[in-house]
């Protein structure tokens, strides 16, 4: 299932058997604190570094000066180390063997798996931390009553309207956007990935504002297994509007992960629905453009789009060789916003820290409205049944844009995901 979501969640990560994880073997070039490697296969553990730190190529560059700043000031030396594959399932099987990193930097939606393989360690953030955090990305964090990382950014979809094709910049009902969307005559109403196989990420807020739900919450908030939502009734009233987008040509399958920024960029759509990752092509092809909540649908009471929110952090290894000093450093990160604003310079991001986007207001507003708009929305689930999930809601909902019958798809579908879920 294509996300192209570039700097983010690595959800085939989840899914993947361990057992068809290579060995942790491949040997580290670079010794110094500022080192990386960017082979395939997980860089061997710099024994001579009293901090290792493991990230995918973008998150490793940001933060690797202000862990060797961070390091020089303790007196220790940092790694940081760049795994640019299977970073969750190389760190886990290097972690188990006990050649992994002292921390490893990822979204948040791994923590159901790292915890069912005892990869991560809980950790505490004070009183102070938590509450310059936005609540969604202390809940995302939240597992089983604990906090298992501590964040640092937020990612989540919303509308991006070009502003020389329609006048209705921020419609209010999904109704009103496909109004406008057909009145500004353009190649596509609304640029969506979909594709062949679907995409349930992106399509989410769709699903949500007729009434689906993936899985149901307990009455602490936290995601509940045993509720899925998929194959229910709000699911078909969902499969319904999207069968009615898909025949009204404002969703289709040949709008992809690959072409749908592009198609909003080319002026080919008035209207688009991505992320921060999305930002840097829309203003480089100068677009007049406006950022806002994805609306529900008018005819039904109630309607909201709720996005699912990624959450980008760090956590500590369960087997770390210098595990104290990985606490300290997460707990230096969390303290403040000294870290993350840092990092933003190289890979913005929005904030997961009320200070930092305080600060981000004048310069960086876009950031800072993705931010507010993630508040409002829900945390990716993470618990490890949600591996379940993406393939086969993706696959129906292509199918049922295509012309597939919405009630009887959606239905097979809840079927099939309960039958992985149940082993």
């Amino acid at each position: 299932m294509p996300l192209n979501r570039r700097s983010f969640l690595s959800m085939t990560a989840i899914a993947a058997s361990l057992a068809a994880v290579s060995a942790c073997g491949a040997q580290n070039d670079s010794t110094s604190s500022a080192s990386g490697s960017s082979t395939d296969s997980p860089p061997e553990r710099d024994a001579n570094a009293d901090l290792v730190i493991w990230a995918d190529q973008k998150k490793a560059d940001s933060i690797r000066d202000t862990a060797t700043k961070w390091g020089e000031e303790q007196g220790l030396t940092v790694a940081v180390q760049t795994v640019a594959n299977d970073l969750q399932s190389n760190f886990i099987t290097a972690n188990q063997a006990g050649n992994g990193p002292d921390i490893v930097m990822g979204a948040h939606d791994w923590i159901g798996n790292m915890v069912q393989n005892g990869s991560i360690d809980p950790v505490s953030l004070t009183d102070t931390a938590k509450a310059n955090y936005f609540d969604v990305a202390l809940a995302a964090v939240t597992y089983d009553g604990q906090t298992y990382a501590a964040p640092y950014a937020v990612e989540t979809v919303a509308l991006f309207a070009n502003k020389s094709l329609t006048s209705v910049s921020a419609p209010t009902t999904i109704e009103e956007l496909v109004d406008a969307g057909k009145a500004a005559g353009v190649e596509a109403i609304l640029s969506l990935p979909v594709g062949e196989e679907g995409d349930a990420y992106h399509m989410q807020p769709i699903y949500t504002a007729a009434g689906g739900y993936l899985f149901g919450k307990k009455d602490d908030g936290s995601y509940n297994p045993d509720d899925l939502g998929v194959g229910g009734a709000g699911s078909l009233v969902a499969a319904d509007k999207i069968g009615a987008l898909g025949a009204d040509g404002v969703l289709k399958k040949s709008i992809t992960g690959d072409n749908a920024i592009a198609l909003f960029t080319d002026g080919k759509a008035p209207y688009l629905v991505s992320g921060p990752w999305a930002l840097a092509d829309v203003k480089g092809a100068g677009i007049d453009y406006q950022i806002s909540q994805i609306p529900g649908f008018a005819d039904i009471e109630g309607s909201t789009a709720r996005p699912f929110v990624g959450v980008n952090c760090f956590f500590v290894a369960s087997k770390g060789k210098n595990k104290a000093f990985a606490v300290d450093f997460v707990a230096d990160a969390a303290k403040d916003s000294t870290f993350a604003e840092a990092m933003f310079t190289s890979n913005e991001l929005p904030p997961a820290q009320k200070d930092l986007a305080e600060k981000l207001k004048t310069e960086h507003a876009d950031m800072v409205t993705l931010a507010d708009l993630a508040a409002n929305a829900d945390p990716m689930p993470a618990i490890p049944a949600m591996s379940a999930v993406w393939q086969p809601l993706g696959q129906a909902e292509a199918n049922i844009v295509g012309g597939a019958d919405p009630a009887s798809t959606m239905t097979s579908a809840g079927e099939e995901i309960k039958k992985k879920i149940g082993g």
